[in-house]
């Protein structure tokens, strides 16, 4: 497991837990759920926020909440 702010651009993985911390609340409401496939859309010239898809949607996160994700990274075959 990895980290979704370890994620590079255009890299998927599935949420597999979160840090203890408030923010996992915020996030699954928002659609960042355990199983749901994520994908890193853009990441911000200077690395903070990235846009991630997640549930048919784009979402923005700050690095600090993007770290508090672990994710099974999926390998793309082409």
């Amino acid at each position: 497991m990895i980290r979704l702010s370890e994620l590079s651009l255009g890299a998927s993985g599935i949420i597999r837990r979160f840090e203890n911390d408030e923010i996992h609340l915020k996030l699954m409401e928002m659609g960042c759920v355990p199983g749901e496939v994520v994908r890193v859309e853009k990441i911000a010239p200077l690395g903070d926020p990235i846009s991630i898809q997640v549930a048919g949607y784009q979402l923005s996160l700050r690095k600090t909440e993007a770290e508090k994700v672990w994710i099974d990274q999926l390998v793309s075959i082409h």
